[in-house]
């Protein structure tokens, strides 16, 4: 297929959860396919002069009844905000591109983490919870650690999150179909759209 979308997300966020249970089915009535790309939202909120949504009281209670309102729309278990919130999720988001560049289950793995956060309400920033969500897909946990903190992991996070920056992303979950921007859950039909209007 030559139609695709980029999936910018980041694991603390929500709303990249429900995008999440969600992009792959929208890619298919496109007939399209899905880069799942791991970013971190600090830096994308720092480079594009955003701020976190938490550090607005007003809108953080908003987005708690939000989401609960998605959930139940998608019909989703309810949300359970993981145990420590917001937590630093770059080890998080690290395995997850350690993962795909080994050729393992890479997309099952983010899944899995997405449920082991938004439903079980792990701490995303531990990596006890992290080694167990990869023992539970009988990957090596040991192993993708330990490269996850390396350097090459490190380097590989951020340019994912400088490339989402610099192509306009302020936010995730961030979706680009060609140049065209398109940020948050609600915005998938947008999306499709999109992907439909490409040549097959």
């Amino acid at each position: 297929m030559n139609r695709a979308v980029d999936f910018f997300f980041d694991f603390m966020s929500p709303y990249s959860y429900l995008a999440s249970t969600r992009v792959e089915a929208m890619a298919a009535r496109a007939e399209a396919t899905v880069r799942w790309r791991p970013a971190y939202l600090p830096g994308i909120l720092k480079a594009s002069g955003n701020i976190a949504p938490v550090s607005v009281l007003p809108k953080a209670a908003y987005i708690v009844r939000d989401v609960e309102r998605w959930a139940k729309q998608l019909d989703l278990p309810p949300v359970k905000y993981p145990v420590v919130f917001p937590f630093n999720s770059a080890l998080a988001n690290r395995t997850a591109l350690v993962v795909s560049q080994q050729g393992a289950p890479f997309v099952p793995y983010c899944r899995a983490l997405f449920r082991a956060l938004w439903i079980d309400g792990v701490d995303g920033g531990n990596a006890d919870v992290l080694a167990q969500v990869l023992k539970d897909l009988d990957l090596d946990a040991g192993a993708v650690l330990l490269e996850a903190n390396g350097e090459a992991a490190r380097a590989a996070l951020k340019e994912n999150t400088d490339e989402a920056a610099a192509r306009g992303a302020f936010g995730v979950p961030s979706f680009f179909v060609g140049d065209e921007l398109f940020v948050g859950n609600d915005r998938l039909d947008f999306v499709e759209q999109a992907l439909k209007a490409l040549p097959g």
